[in-house]
């Protein structure tokens, strides 16, 4: 599904932030990213996210390669794509319920047809009760897990979550860890970015590990 040879990745005339990382993400796959803050961990979900180009190095993604996508096919490949970024990236004067059901409605669903689904999602992960809020009058941990709503309501086929349990308590963050694994069980690739050792001792899972801008892979 995803595949990096070689990739490096600098912002402007920096340093490399990410250097000569090779790895792929095998279709129906786990895994957790980690390392220590700083080790680039965000920009490489940004990467596979398709919101940055490599500076050099080979990726593709789906099978095309990423330094000939056409501008004009990237909405359709990021479709593919769920994402949870640590800031959240809520719309504030939409209500809970419409900031999740947004990705189904932007390809022409209509109400009526996705309306059960956003609303079981919402219950599962705990924010039944918070359906018609709007987000400046959520809490961190709410907005994390509506957040972690929308990315999962069309059932993509890749799964990039960055922190998605950081401002969660361990017993519900347990309970996300499991929606993430039922996901991966009915067929999406799912890859966590995490710090939580305790979370990721839970899950017999590959560990992508970054540090200094370089991975490492531990099966």
């Amino acid at each position: 599904m995803i595949r990096f040879e070689n990739v490096g990745l600098r912002y402007g005339m920096g340093t490399e932030v990410l250097k000569d990382v090779s790895f792929h993400i095998p279709p129906r796959s786990f895994q957790f990213l980690t390392g220590p803050s700083g080790a680039g961990k965000t920009s490489l979900i940004r990467l596979m996210f398709l919101s940055l180009k490599p500076t050099r190095g080979f990726m593709s993604a789906f099978g095309k390669d990423v330094s000939r996508i056409n501008p004009a096919e990237l909405p359709a490949l990021r479709r593919r794509i769920g994402v949870v970024f640590q800031d959240f990236r809520l719309l504030d004067h939409l209500t809970t319920f419409d900031n999740v059901a947004l990705p189904l409605r932007v390809t022409g669903k209509e109400e009526a047809d996705y309306r059960t689904d956003v609303v079981e999602l919402l219950r599962w992960v705990g924010l039944g009760h918070r359906m018609h809020a709007y987000p400046p009058i959520l809490s961190g941990g709410e907005k994390q897990r509506a957040a972690i709503a929308r990315a999962l309501i069309t059932q993509p086929e890749l799964l990039l979550a960055d922190e998605p349990t950081g401002n969660v308590d361990p017993p519900l963050a347990r309970r996300l860890l499991r929606l993430f694994l039922e996901l991966n069980r009915l067929g999406t690739s799912v890859v966590i970015a995490t710090h939580d050792i305790g979370l990721m001792d839970q899950v017999d899972a590959r560990r992508l590990i970054l540090f200094d801008g370089r991975l490492e892979i531990s099966e």
